[in-house]
C-alpha cells in the first residue's frame, strides 16, 4: 500500500486520463480535447507543485503580516503560524485515518467473492489513495508557507533586538499601533477630500481621546510638507510618511493615556498578563543566541 500511496500523484493523473478517455461519456468530437489534456497533463502536474498554498511570499509580506509596528506584525505572524499548525494537525490525522481505511478495505478485498463487491471495494480504495495524494500536495504547500512564516518571525525578532516578547510588550505597543493606524487611515481618507479627514476616522480619534481638530491640523501640516517636496520636482517617500506617523505617537500618546485615566480605565493590569516562566525565558534566550 505504501508504494502505491507514494506514487499516488501519478495515480491521480492516470485516473484523470482514464476519465477523459471514457467513450461512454464523451462523444467523438471531443477527441482533440482529450489529446490536448493528455499531452499537457504531465506538465501541469509538475508546475502545480509551485502552488498549493494560501498566498505567495510577497502577498504574505505586504498584505497579510505587514503592520505599522513590529510587535503587531509578530502577532499576525504567530496567528498565521498557529493556524497552519492546526491545519497540518487536522490533515495529519485525516491522512492516518485514510491509510487505516485503505488497509481495512484491502483486507476485506481478500475475503469478498462477489465480483461487483470486489470492484466497488477497489474503487473505494482508489478514491482514498487519490484523496491522500491530493492532500499531500497541500501539506507540502503548507510546510513551505510555515517555513516562510518562521523565517519572518526570526527576522522581525532580530530587527527589534529581542530574544523574547511578553504580553506586556504587546500591550505597550498597542498605544503606538492604534495612534499610527488612526493617523494612517485619516491621512489616506483626506487625500481625495482636499485634506479633510472623513467621519469614520474622526470618530476613531475621539474614541482614542485625541482631539479631532488637533489631529486635522497635523494632517494639514504633513500634506503641506509633501507639497513642498513635490514643488521641488521630487517625490515624497514612504519613509517620510512612517516617520511622521511615529511623530504623531509622540505628540498624542499622553492624550490617549489621560483619556483612559479619566474614564477610570487601567490600560495595563499587570496581574492579568501572561508572563514567561524562567524555563520558557531561558529556552527563548538559548534559541536566539544560537542563531
Amino acid at each position: 500500500m505504501d508504494d502505491k500511496i507514494i506514487k499516488a500523484s501519478e495515480f491521480v493523473s492516470s485516473a484523470v486520463s482514464s476519465f477523459v478517455e471514457d467513450t461512454d461519456i464523451l462523444p467523438k468530437e471531443y477527441g482533440e480535447m482529450v489529446k490536448n489534456i493528455q499531452n499537457t497533463l504531465p506538465s501541469t502536474s509538475i508546475v502545480s507543485n509551485n502552488f498549493y498554498k494560501t498566498h505567495s511570499q510577497f502577498h504574505n509580506c505586504f498584505l497579510d503580516i505587514n503592520e505599522l509596528t513590529s510587535i503587531n506584525s509578530l502577532k499576525h505572524i504567530l496567528a498565521r503560524i498557529e493556524k497552519k499548525k492546526s491545519a497540518l494537525s487536522d490533515t495529519h490525522f485525516k491522512r492516518k485515518k485514510s491509510q487505516i481505511e485503505i488497509k481495512r478495505k484491502q483486507k476485506k478485498l481478500e475475503t469478498v467473492s462477489d465480483e461487483f463487491d470486489r470492484e466497488l471495494l477497489q474503487v473505494e480504495i482508489d478514491e482514498l489513495i487519490c484523496g491522500i495524494a491530493e492532500g499531500d500536495n497541500y501539506i507540502r504547500g503548507a510546510i513551505r508557507e510555515l517555513s516562510y512564516l518562521m523565517t519572518q518571525y526570526n527576522s522581525v525578532m532580530e530587527k527589534i533586538g529581542k530574544d523574547h516578547i511578553t504580553e506586556e510588550d504587546y500591550e505597550k505597543d498597542e498605544i503606538r499601533y492604534h495612534i499610527m493606524t488612526a493617523f494612517k487611515q485619516a491621512l489616506i481618507s483626506s487625500r481625495p477630500r482636499n485634506g479633510i479627514v472623513d467621519e469614520g476616522n474622526t470618530i476613531y480619534f475621539f474614541d482614542l481621546g485625541i482631539n479631532a481638530a488637533a489631529a486635522q491640523t497635523e494632517i494639514f501640516k504633513y500634506l503641506y510638507e509633501e507639497k513642498k517636496v513635490l514643488d521641488k520636482g521630487e517625490l515624497p517617500s514612504h519613509e517620510m510618511t512612517t516617520k511622521w506617523l511615529e511623530e504623531c505617537v509622540d505628540l498624542f500618546q499622553d492624550s490617549v493615556m489621560n483619556y483612559a485615566e479619566k474614564k477610570g480605565f487601567i490600560l495595563r493590569d499587570e496581574k492579568s498578563l501572561h508572563k514567561l516562566n524562567s524555563e520558557e525565558k531561558q529556552e527563548q534566550i538559548k534559541y536566539f543566541s544560537e542563531k
